[in-house]
């Protein structure tokens, strides 16, 4: 989980691979991204994303950008 200094935002992302039974490399090569900046996606310690990677993550998935990213309340 975040704290306070890091933000608000959660990313879900082992929620929606547990899902889909898929695992964090599959979806690495299914969007282009390594897994190592998926990891940092998926632990919250992301401070900025592209469009492009999320929309590809979206869409390896079949999620919205909402299914994948909450804020937490503050």
């Amino acid at each position: 989980m975040p704290t306070e200094e890091d933000g608000r935002i959660h990313c879900r992302l082992d929620d929606l691979l547990a899902d889909r039974g898929m695992t964090l490399t599959r979806l690495a090569g299914l969007v282009g991204v390594s897994l190592v900046n998926l990891s940092v996606l998926k632990n919250d310690r992301a401070r900025a994303i592209r469009f492009s990677t999320l929309t590809a993550i979206c869409d390896a998935l079949d999620c919205s950008v909402g299914d994948l990213l909450e804020v937490l309340p503050g």
